[in-house]
C-alpha cells in the first residue's frame, strides 16, 4: 500500500513537472525579441502601433532599443528573434554573412542637421549637407555625435568621409547616447548634431535647437525589418518573428505608420513594395 501511494506521489510530481515545463515553453514562445534602433522607440511609434499586433497576434514584443551597430550584433549572436533598423550597408553585410534573410523596407524618414537657431556656422547657405558639415569644422563649432555604432552614427562619419574632414576638430563630442539624449545635450551646449526628423519632431517642444540644413538624397533614412536565420539559430521564436514581419508589411499597419504623427506632423512614410 505504502510502495503504491510512493507510486502515485512520483506520478504526480512528474506530471506536475511536465506541465509547468510545457507551460514555461508555451510562455516563452509568446514573446518576440525585437532589436531596434532608438529612433523607433524615442519617437513613439512602436508604442503606437506595437499594442494593436499584440492583441490581434497574441505575441507580446520585448522591444531593445539600441543603436543599430548593436541590434545587428545581439542579432548576429541569436539573442533576439528579429531586428528593425536603419543603416543598408550595415543590413547588406548582415544579411550576406548569412545571419539575416527576408530583409523587407517598411518605411522611411530623413536625416536633418540641427543646430542654435542663430545658425553661427552659417549652414542655411549650404548647397549640400556635405558643404554644411565643412562649414561646420572650418568655423569650428560645437557638433555633439551620437558615438553609438547607430544608423545615425553611420550616417553621419559617411558624411563626413564624403566630406572629407576628420571628425576631430574642437568643438567635436561622441556622447556614445541614444537619440533623444544626444538632442538634449546638442541643445544644452547649443551645438549642431545629426539626427532622425522623427525622434527630433518628438522632442521638439523640449528644444531650442532647429533645423539648420535639410533635404538631398544623401540623407534619406530607410528602415527595414529582417529576420534571423533559422539555420544558424533555429531555437528562436520564428514563427512569431514572421508574423510580426508579414503584419509590419500589411496595407492595414502601413496605413498606421503613414498616420503616426506627432504635433500634426507626419514622421515616418510607410514604403513596403512587392
Amino acid at each position: 500500500m505504502i510502495y503504491k501511494i510512493a507510486n502515485i506521489g512520483i506520478s504526480l510530481a512528474a506530471l506536475s513537472l511536465v506541465t509547468f515545463s510545457s507551460l514555461a515553453i508555451a510562455e516563452q514562445q509568446e514573446v518576440i525579441k525585437l532589436a531596434t534602433t532608438t529612433s523607433t522607440e524615442n519617437s513613439g511609434l512602436l508604442s503606437a502601433i506595437l499594442p494593436t499586433f499584440e492583441q490581434e497576434s497574441g505575441y507580446k514584443v520585448q522591444v531593445i532599443a539600441t543603436g543599430t551597430g548593436q541590434a545587428l550584433k545581439l542579432a548576429s549572436q541569436g539573442d533576439v528573434d528579429v531586428v528593425m533598423t536603419h543603416a543598408p550597408d550595415a543590413e547588406a553585410k548582415f544579411v550576406a554573412d548569412g545571419f539575416g534573410v527576408q530583409p523587407r523596407g517598411i518605411m522611411e524618414n530623413d536625416f536633418v542637421l540641427l543646430g542654435p537657431k542663430d545658425d553661427p556656422a552659417g549652414l542655411h547657405t549650404a548647397q549640400s549637407v556635405i558643404a554644411a558639415f565643412k562649414k561646420i569644422a572650418a568655423k569650428p563649432s560645437g557638433f555633439i555625435s551620437r558615438g553609438d555604432n547607430s544608423g545615425t552614427h553611420m550616417k553621419e562619419l559617411a558624411i563626413w568621409q564624403q566630406a572629407q574632414v576628420k571628425p576631430d576638430f574642437v568643438g567635436y563630442t561622441a556622447v556614445g547616447q541614444g537619440m533623444g539624449k544626444t538632442l538634449l545635450m546638442a541643445n544644452e551646449l547649443q551645438a549642431y548634431t545629426l539626427a532622425d526628423r522623427g525622434t527630433f519632431v518628438a522632442y521638439k517642444a523640449k528644444l531650442d535647437i532647429s533645423i539648420s540644413f535639410q533635404g538631398g538624397a544623401e540623407l534619406a533614412n530607410p528602415y527595414q525589418i529582417i529576420l534571423i536565420n533559422p539555420e544558424m539559430y533555429p531555437e528562436l521564436n520564428h514563427a512569431g518573428a514572421q508574423a510580426l514581419s508579414d503584419w509590419l508589411i500589411s496595407p492595414k499597419t502601413q496605413q498606421m505608420i503613414n498616420e503616426f504623427s506627432v504635433q500634426g506632423e507626419q514622421l515616418f512614410k510607410a514604403t513596403y513594395q512587392q
